[in-house]
């Protein structure tokens, strides 16, 4: 695993070897989706304050679900 920064926070990233064969991760999927939204958020914020907190809120929504997740 790797870490890398992105839109202001620390996402793990995997480096498959053989992924055909890896189960599918449904916590990654989201990880990957909530750190797009964040970064979206990031580049709307300079130009529009308002479209960027509906991003910021769908990153956290994101974010609580794979909580969820992990804990299980």
């Amino acid at each position: 695993m790797r870490t890398i920064r992105l839109a202001g926070c620390f996402v793990q990233q995997s480096i498959p070897m053989f992924g055909l064969f890896k189960k599918k991760d449904p916590a990654a999927a989201l990880k990957k989706e909530a750190a797009r939204l964040e970064e979206e958020a990031y580049q709307l914020s300079r130009t529009d304050r308002k479209a960027a907190d509906l991003k910021t809120a769908e990153a956290a929504a994101l974010w609580q679900k794979i909580e969820a997740l992990e804990k299980k």
